[in-house]
């Protein structure tokens, strides 16, 4: 597959921050940012310049420090939104302007009270200026995912013929369905006009649960970024997780689609962006929740002990995991037991831990989790405790 690299847009620190209560100051946000550039995002989207003087503060800032990636700031399809992310962006090494507007029906009838024409005129409008400040210009369709894909071909066409360099084709409300948001970006890449000009790009969101595999159905149809954020946080139900993305593409080769992405970052830049943010990150999140790597059931804890990959599909290092918890409950088995066991000091035979086992199920039947001090008082209160101690 020709042009097999997808870059990756993060946007944690403005979609992602306009989570209620999530806002970051600007030493915050440098500290993210710097941890974004070294794990090898391509874009980091660093804010709205002209939504507030922090922010604009925050972008500029960013801006000198990030040495690797592109650093972008998002406008609205507005003169002076444009200038002042210009301003912001002056110190950039690779300086982004992201602009647009809404582009479906509902966007231009109610938030516009437009027409496609002048809707139209006014993206290729914004486009040619922001070109006047950086050669680098991103063209964001709002509500693409419910835009009509002959007018959006035709919007998109307008934005490249203005110079933008990355057509943004978000599903804005998180509607679309994966087939849908695929034949989509099939079709621009078919049908619009100098689109080899540009890149296509994937920011969903996850209003329906589908914003992870809009975004897969979006490269392997054409698409060549993803704009996601660090644990899918931003508003409502959030964006694609960048951590969900880059796995899935590391995880299945045959798709010939590859990232510059140091995947062992990605647990701890999650517990940053969690901590900085006050966002606790659900115990079964995909890659990087609590659970993720943790077994607690008997007939999983067995296969795992023996293999690994009998039910992990990802090495836990990989993700910057130590290694795979097996966490001892009621629904645990002998092996997970031994297992844990040994761990703190006791090799124990078959009848021993016959033995040991049950009274571990009369602790267990008390208790919701087994901990290491559990152990010791399950195996010194066994019946079997001074053969185990003489065999030491």
């Amino acid at each position: 597959m020709l042009n097999s690299n997808i870059q990756i847009f993060d946007t944690t620190l403005r979609d992602g921050e306009q989570v209620p209560g999530c806002k970051l100051d600007t030493q915050q946000k440098l500290i993210i940012a710097d941890q974004l550039d070294q794990l090898g995002v391509d874009v980091i989207e660093a804010g709205f310049p002209v939504s507030s003087p922090g922010d604009f503060k925050s972008v500029n800032e960013i801006s000198k420090l990030i040495k690797n990636a592109t650093v972008c700031g998002l406008t609205r399809s507005v003169e002076n939104d444009i200038k002042v992310a210009a301003e912001a962006l002056k110190h950039a090494k690779y300086p982004r302007i992201h602009t647009g507007i809404g582009t479906s029906d509902s966007h231009i009838k109610h938030k516009f009270k437009s027409t496609r024409e002048a809707i139209l005129d006014r993206a290729y409008k914004a486009v040619k200026y922001a070109k006047t400040f950086v050669e680098d210009v991103e063209f964001y369709a709002e509500d693409a995912g419910r835009t009509d894909n002959d007018y959006l071909a035709r919007i998109c066409e307008a934005a490249i013929e203005a110079g933008a360099t990355v057509l943004n084709i978000p599903d804005t409300t998180g509607y679309c369905l994966p087939s849908e948001y695929g034949a989509k970006m099939k079709y621009l890449k078919e049908n619009v006009k100098g689109i080899e000009k540009a890149i296509l790009s994937c920011h969903c969101h996850n209003d329906l649960g589908l914003a992870t595999a809009n975004s897969i159905e979006g490269v392997i149809n054409g698409a060549r970024q993803i704009e996601c954020t660090i644990n899918g946080i931003g508003e409502r139900a959030g964006n694609t997780a960048l951590e969900e993305v880059v796995m899935i593409l590391k995880q299945h080769p045959y798709l010939q689609l590859d990232t510059n992405i140091d995947t062992s970052m990605l647990y701890g830049l999650s517990q940053l962006v969690s901590d900085k943010m006050g966002i606790y990150t659900q115990p079964n999140k995909a890659i990087v929740g609590a659970n993720a790597f943790a077994h607690s059931s008997g007939i999983h804890q067995d296969g795992v002990i023996k293999n690994r990959a009998t039910y992990e599909i990802i090495d836990p290092k990989d993700v910057g995991v130590t290694e795979s918890a097996i966490v001892l409950t009621a629904r645990s088995g002998r092996a997970a037991l031994a297992y844990r066991a040994k761990n703190v000091g006791y090799e124990l035979t078959k009848l021993q831990l016959d033995e040991v086992y049950e009274n571990f199920l009369s602790f267990a039947d008390k208790k919701k989790e087994i901990d290491d001090d559990d152990i010791h008082q399950i195996v010194e209160t066994s019946k079997v405790y001074r053969e185990i101690m003489a065999s030491a």
